[in-house]
């Protein structure tokens, strides 16, 4: 697969990760050595390129010219591998400018990994080093890097293919666990690898450009310990998942996103969910479990996508098509429902004792004649119904189990299943339990690219990963942009006062902006003083009030005695005045209180949350999920990175396990999800317009048949001066 993309946009990793020459800095004629290990794999695998080893006290390193200093090549080198200690590497890195060299990988540590404050200091030196001499750094601390397909192997691995899968791996050895799981598989191979180490130059966003311009990786895949860009490599992630599928394995959580934090969304964000949510949001499959690593890169690269997850299990047995049931119910796929017409072409070729409805069981008609499971897959791909095709049971092992003679009927049906995925669009895969000792009918099935697994579980993420993608394709594509909103002249004066004040806004204030904004919130009055609550007893007349008090100094107002509930009347409102005044005095004796706020009684709905946090990895996120008290309990939530598109917005409903209480559980009924998908992207457009907001809960928001109320609302203000946007008039 390649790109359109013009050639000035086009990453300048492709200069040294494809290299037609290269320096070993530090080749070595020690066998324990990485610079004799970089020479064997170059020269074993028979690089084309030039080869330059660097060594002052030898002549020859396995035969190849050695040169004294990089300065003493003939003409450049396109990539430089350092393996010499980490305090030459600065010195050698301005070596390496002054001869156009393009990219260099430097293998040693003691840098910032080490927490020291003198690997910090070198790590600084290193990069200013590479930055002023215009070299591109892999590392430090990195394992080093191949493309297989320019015979480029600097890790000297034994038995690794070159093929489809495009690796970037923070681990050492979770890429040598995923080589050896590709040689025992036979049939999976690589294009490029890199380990980036610190990132201290080159991102997993600049990697993850490079895979997705490169012609011989069909699938980038990611294993990632921690981001130091998130925001960046979600802007590559979404351009890239457009041309090819991007699989990533997230170990541990965002650390640097995990602080204490003063609402209810900043305990919740920088979380392993959070990280997963906004992968997913563009475009990347996640898997979470390393051993699906491969598997799901396999057969994503083999199969690219489904057209959803509706999906029709062909079965040799029973027991097996009910595991596999149960599995693809819990990865969130659907069994397709099988036309009348399917279910009577498939009664015309089958015992009639065969269950014809999905997940279809032959029982035993294909005993005498394997090749007959084939032409069910032809039939049930037939079908408007089924999004993709699962093959369950014992194909390939028939001529093992019954007879010998099968093997020419499994041959033939294993060459109907290539053709027939050759010319459907909807995936096939394969699970047999013969898998693991490839016969010759499965082994025909991988070599001409039809993904069989010797796991049912590993064979379902395969289909939930191609449902997903297909599904992320058909909604991005044409999404509109959302029009941009510009801030007001009164909201930005609240932030300015809140900032001057050393406080976040009131209360009232955020309601007062997101009212600016279009967004619903009930009407709402302030009682500085008991004087004021005759007028209000006028206004709200007899009907239910809620009333809060208001200070920047008491945050939890209910476990201040700060709220009072159903309040009627002048002389219910005068009392709970005094209470709350009285209560909160006690909880906080220096409080500064500005006064009561007063408020209808919201409508009975669903209490629902909609926060925002600005995470230290990928920027402003926005959460969505069942509001109240239960909501940090719970865990119950969905998180996507800001800007939300249409579609963000309504899947975010879709994800959280307690959409059947959205969509009117127990007789009640169901709210109005079209308003609240309007309420979370104006949410999002108010944070774009507004860089002084940090962190907002709106909590509880009332969610109704009929639309919403925000019940209450907190905005936390940046301490720092951030540059406002331009206003609306």
């Amino acid at each position: 697969m390649t790109t359109t993309e013009p050639a000035s946009t086009r990453s300048p990793l492709h200069d040294f990760l494809a290299p037609d020459s290269i320096a070993i800095i530090g080749a070595s004629t020690d066998p324990t050595k990485r610079g004799y290990k970089a020479m064997v794999g170059l020269i074993k695998d028979g690089y084309a390129g030039k080869i330059y080893p660097i060594n002052p006290r030898v002549d020859r390193v396995l035969g190849v010219k050695a040169y004294p200093s990089l300065a003493d090549i003939p003409g450049t080198a396109d990539l430089a591998l350092i393996c010499t200690p980490a305090s030459s590497v600065p010195a050698l890195l301005v070596e390496c400018g002054k001869k156009g060299v393009k990219g260099a990988v430097i293998l040693a540590s003691g840098f910032r990994e080490t927490g020291r404050p003198e690997g910090i200091q070198l790590e600084q030196e290193m990069l200013a080093a590479a930055r002023q001499s215009g070299v591109r750094v892999i590392g430090p601390n990195t394992s080093g890097m191949f493309n297989l397909h320019k015979k480029l192997n600097l890790l000297a691995l034994s038995n690794v293919k070159a093929g489809g899968i495009g690796l970037i791996s923070q681990s050492g050895n979770m890429l040598l666990s995923l080589v050896l799981e590709a040689e025992r598989n036979g049939h999976v191979g690589f294009s490029t690898y890199a380990g980036p180490g610190n990132q201290a130059d080159i991102g997993f966003n600049d990697y993850l450009r490079y895979l997705g311009e490169d012609s011989q990786t069909l699938v980038a895949t990611l294993y990632v310990e921690g981001f130091r860009d998130g925001r960046r490599f979600l802007d590559a992630a979404r351009e890239i998942t457009a041309l090819k599928p991007v699989v990533v394995y997230k170990s541990g959580s965002t650390a640097a996103g995990r602080k204490a934090a003063s609402s209810h969304t900043g305990a919740l964000a920088g979380s392993y969910a959070m990280t997963v949510d906004v992968l997913r949001q563009v475009g990347v499959s996640v898997v979470q479990h390393s051993d699906e690593i491969l598997p799901v890169a396999e057969g994503l690269g083999l199969l690219q996508k489904a057209g959803g997850k509706r999906v029709v299990v062909v079965a040799d047995g029973g027991g097996q098509a009910t595991i596999a049931c149960d599995r693809l119910a819990e990865a969130g796929l659907e069994l397709a429902e099988l036309s009348a017409a399917t279910q009577r072409r498939l009664g015309e070729i089958l015992f009639p004792q065969a269950s014809l409805v999905n997940p279809v069981d032959v029982a035993g008609s294909s005993d005498a004649n394997p090749a007959l499971l084939a032409d069910c897959l032809e039939i049930v791909a037939e079908d408007d119904n089924v999004d993709s095709i699962f093959l369950v049971g014992m194909f390939g092992g028939y001529y093992t189990r019954f007879a010998e003679d099968l093997l020419g009927s499994e041959m033939r049906g294993a060459e109907a299943m290539i053709e027939l995925a050759r010319n459907c669009a909807k995936p096939l895969i394969v699970y047999s339990l013969y898998a693991p000792v490839n016969p010759p009918a499965l082994r025909r099935l991988h070599e001409a690219g039809v993904p069989v697994y010797s796991s049912i579980e590993h064979a379902v993420r395969v289909l939930a990963a191609l449902g997903e993608r297909g599904i992320y394709l058909a909604a991005s594509s044409g999404q509109k942009s959302l029009p941009t909103v510009l801030p007001s002249r009164q909201g930005q004066l609240a932030f300015a006062t809140a900032r001057s004040e050393g406080r976040d806004l009131f209360e009232f204030e955020a309601k007062n902006l997101l009212r600016a904004h279009g967004l619903a919130v009930p009407e709402e009055l302030l009682a500085s003083s008991p004087d004021d609550l005759a007028s209000f007893a006028a206004r709200f007349g007899d009907q239910p009030l809620a009333m809060k008090v208001v200070s920047k100094d008491i945050l939890h107002k209910s476990d201040a005695g700060g709220v009072k509930l159903n309040v009627r009347g002048e002389a219910g409102m005068r009392s709970a005045f005094d209470e709350i005044m009285a209560a909160s005095r006690a909880y906080d004796p220096q409080a500064v209180i500005k006064g009561v706020l007063l408020t209808p009684m919201a409508r009975k709905g669903v209490e629902v949350i909609i926060g925002v946090i600005r995470d230290p990895i990928f920027g402003p996120v926005l959460m969505f999920g069942l509001g109240g008290i239960f909501v940090e309990i719970l865990e119950d939530v969905a998180f996507r990175a800001i800007p939300l598109s249409p579609h963000d917005a309504s899947s975010m409903l879709e994800q959280i396990k307690s959409r059947k209480i959205l969509a009117g559980a127990r007789g009640e009924a169901a709210v109005d999800k079209a308003a609240l998908v309007d309420l979370l992207l104006k949410v999002s457009s108010i944070v774009e317009a507004y860089p002084e907001l940090v962190e907002l809960d709106l909590n509880p928001v009332i969610a109704l048949s009929d639309g919403y109320a925000i019940v209450d609302a907190r905005i936390i203000v940046s301490r720092e001066a951030v540059a406002p946007k331009e206003m609306s008039s």
